[in-house]
């Protein structure tokens, strides 16, 4: 008799077992979808943190959508201050407002990264990065991109180069003076130098984003 009741408690028990475990595979299976990355807000500001293999330096970056502009300042360690101001028609500017007065102006082909500029990124899952669990994607072999899985606010972004960014501050809605996009008078001279959009691509967007080649 007790062998019986063993018997029917034991096959009670895998019977339930077994049905619950089917019943969260399936829903598992209905709600498991890749997340998709949240598009950039049409005004913020950011500080990063950058490394490349030890050499440090902070971008203070203003992203303005609405406006059709982007400026990257860009701090090296114990060095000079760089200027990367962006147009949605394709001109850039890279220029320091020192005594030494550097200015190199590019036209691009396409000009300041849209908000959805991760759409059709490719989900690689969740890892910890900066104490923060977040969910990451690869866009076209550029970069990839990792957001905190419960604020969708970025966190870091590595550049298919091996530099890194680390996301200090995220001021969503945060805006720049007008008179702050001003480029010095003299990246107008006939004397600055104009460089080619590849050469552009090359020297301006290792570090900061561009649309010109994300997109």
């Amino acid at each position: 008799m007790k062998s019986i009741f063993f018997f029917f408690i034991l096959t009670l028990t895998l019977t339930l077992t077994l049905t619950s475990s089917l019943c969260f595979c399936k829903s598992t299976l209905d709600q498991d979808q890749d997340p998709t990355p949240t598009p950039w807000p049409h005004q913020f500001h950011s500080i990063l943190a950058m490394n490349y293999s030890g050499i440090l330096s902070i971008i203070d970056l203003w992203y303005d959508w609405t406006n059709g502009r982007n400026f990257n300042i860009i701090q090296h360690q114990l060095g000079n201050v760089l200027y990367d101001l962006e147009w949605n028609n394709g001109t850039s500017f890279l220029y320091t407002l020192d005594s030494s007065k550097q200015c190199s102006t590019a036209q691009l082909e396409v000009g300041v990264l849209r908000p959805n500029w991760l759409d059709g990124a490719t989900y690689l899952g969740q890892k910890h990065v900066d104490g923060f669990l977040c969910n990451v994607w690869q866009k076209v072999d550029f970069i990839w991109y990792y957001e905190d899985v419960v604020t969708k606010r970025p966190v870091h972004w590595v550049f298919y180069t091996g530099r890194e960014a680390h996301v200090m501050t995220f001021e969503v809605g945060a805006a720049l003076g007008d008179a702050k996009w001003q480029a010095p008078v003299y990246c107008f001279d006939n004397s600055t130098g104009t460089i080619d959009s590849v050469t552009a691509g090359n020297k301006l967007v290792d570090g900061v984003l561009k649309g010109s080649v994300l997109l």
